[in-house]
């Protein structure tokens, strides 16, 4: 006899296991809220076209903000609007892939409205399914570029006007005028019937992604019962009574038989030959030999940190630029307060050979803090063993960590001596070349003409005393 079994979909994860709290057995949607059907649909289809695994669905801010508790697909949480530019990048990486973009509304239509307009427009290998509740539902029943006229959220207290708020924004319409998109298609979640064509779409959509048959895109019309403040029985009357009218269902376009699979070279990240591109050195065509470099610096993670004003983006595109010399893989991310001058500032610079995973130094090996607020911010934050170097000069405080190398060396007291405040950048650039051996002092001040290309050689003159005062005191003091 024939038994029938009732269960989660495949592509859902069976418990919630990434949820905090209990209850890791249900969504964290609203009663009526049609984001967990939709959702129930995507997991059916993609458990059914055997692409779970191959499957990576990338959810941006609004309500499917946390799809990751509940897809068993590779996950990205990106910032709000700019699921396309980043579902651009996964694709293009990983072109046997089919990469989901899951958006609301407010996400896709308003702050991420060119991402979604540039990607449709390049044919992207994506499929995006657009929920379409007329309004921001997460954030407190806002106003949303499909909020419908005369329709009452909390900052049109009125309705919506539009000789001030203009008009609902159609975006299969919009979408479906362009020359790349392969298929484009709006349904509904309001009863039975549309929840079965909404299937339908979503299989389409996934197997055309499956087939690498470019962009597409399934707009849902959905409930939001909290946000348009009606119970779920009524919201999916309002749906029909509202909704159908402004946004009429169909399909805008669909070429998905004559589509053939889009084919995209992966990008080459060949260091070597990006710098021949931009016509700088290369690995093959450093300029400086490589000292013997202590194991503890040969992969460097720092992070230096002070007021606007001490030159510290200067030091960390400094300590790049000589490494990139040294044949080395670099990174450097700037951090600036809001003010020019006399606000915070930091940045992240990687030093190292291989792959540069991330940017930013969260966890640095080595902190070059310029100021009493940057040393009590980020001493914490060295990885155990690590490095700090602080300027005595303007720190009167110790550190507080015994599990670090730390030297004090007074930055700005050197600067200073040498008649010009703003050489504090090369007298860390000295120190660092003393501490850590990566490198030759006489290599940075070989390389000085070329990293203040157009000074006067005065400048030049200075900074090379400031680089080989900075390494002269750490010799003779440690």
């Amino acid at each position: 006899m024939k038994k029938t079994v009732l269960r989660k979909p495949k592509g859902f994860i069976d418990v919630y296991k990434h949820k905090p709290g209990a209850e890791k057995d249900r969504t964290h949607y609203c009663p009526g809220c049609g984001h967990g059907i939709l959702h129930k649909l995507i997991a059916e289809a993609i458990e059914d076209l055997d692409i779970i695994d191959d499957t990576i669905l990338i959810s941006p801010v609004g309500c499917s903000v946390f799809a990751y508790y509940y897809f068993d697909t590779g996950n990205f949480q990106v910032a709000h609007g700019r699921a396309p530019a980043v579902g651009t990048a996964v694709s293009r990486a990983n072109p046997d892939k089919v990469v989901i973009s899951y958006q609301g509304d407010g996400d896709l239509a308003a702050i991420g409205g060119n991402n979604i307009l540039q990607a449709a427009n390049r044919g992207e290998n994506i499929a995006v399914f657009f929920v379409n509740n007329a309004i921001y539902g997460m954030t407190g029943g806002q106003m949303a570029p499909t909020t419908l006229l005369e329709q009452i959220t909390t900052t049109t207290p009125y309705g919506r006007n539009a000789n001030t708020d203009g008009f609902p924004m159609k975006m299969c319409e919009v979408l479906s005028q362009l020359s790349a998109p392969t298929y484009v298609e709006r349904v509904s979640l309001h009863d039975a019937p549309h929840i079965r064509r909404t299937r339908a779409a979503v299989r389409k959509a996934l197997q055309n992604a499956k087939e690498r048959k470019g962009f597409q895109f399934v707009e849902v019309l959905s409930t939001c019962p909290s946000g348009w403040k009606i119970d779920p029985v009524k919201s999916m009357e309002w749906v029909k009574e509202k909704m159908l009218p402004q946004f009429p269902l169909g399909v805008y376009k669909d070429v998905s038989n004559e589509a053939v699979a889009v084919e995209r070279p992966v990008p080459i990240f060949d260091p070597a030959i990006v710098w021949e591109k931009l016509g700088i050195s290369s690995v093959a065509d450093v300029d400086f030999p490589r000292g013997d470099v202590p194991d503890e610096y040969r992969k460097m993670s720092i992070r230096v940190a002070g007021f606007g004003g001490q030159g510290i983006m200067v030091t960390g595109q400094a300590l790049a630029s000589v490494a990139l010399e040294y044949g080395y893989n670099v990174s450097w991310l700037p951090s600036y307060g809001p003010e020019m001058r006399g606000g915070t500032a930091n940045c992240s610079v990687n030093i190292q050979d291989g792959t540069i995973g991330a940017a930013e130094a969260v966890k640095p090996g080595l902190l070059l803090a310029m100021n009493r607020p940057s040393l009590e911010k980020f001493e914490k934050f060295i990885v155990p063993g690590g490095t700090l170097i602080y300027n005595s000069t303007l720190i009167d405080i110790k550190p507080v960590r015994n599990d670090i190398k730390v030297f004090a060396i007074p930055i700005t007291g050197i600067a200073d001596e040498l008649g010009n405040t703003r050489v504090q950048s090369l007298v860390n650039i000295g120190a660092y070349a003393a501490i850590t051996g990566m490198f030759n002092v006489d290599h940075v001040v070989e390389l000085l003409p070329k990293l203040f290309k157009g000074k006067k050689q005065a400048i030049i003159d200075l900074n090379a005393k400031a680089v080989k005062a900075g390494y002269d005191y750490v010799k003779e003091n440690f």
